[in-house]
């Protein structure tokens, strides 16, 4: 799965959905997608993460307490 850094608009390979999806992880591990060469892993903050549409990730994956505010 690819996502996209918000402010320069790099593309990042996800390495790990479990992560992704889990609002306890305010990081996911994945790779710069640049060049032929495969990038090293880095760790981004999900909260500077959209899809490559532009869309923001589900409140759902980051905030751990977001089922209880909506009750």
């Amino acid at each position: 799965m690819l996502l996209q850094i918000k402010q320069n608009d790099t593309l990042i390979e996800v390495l790990d959905l479990e992560a992704l999806i889990s609002p306890t992880h305010s990081t996911i591990p994945g790779r710069i997608q640049s060049g032929q060469e495969e990038q090293d892993p880095e760790e981004f903050p999900k909260q500077d993460l959209v899809f490559p549409s532009g869309e923001a990730l589900p409140k759902c994956w980051l905030d751990a307490d977001y089922n209880l505010k909506s009750n």
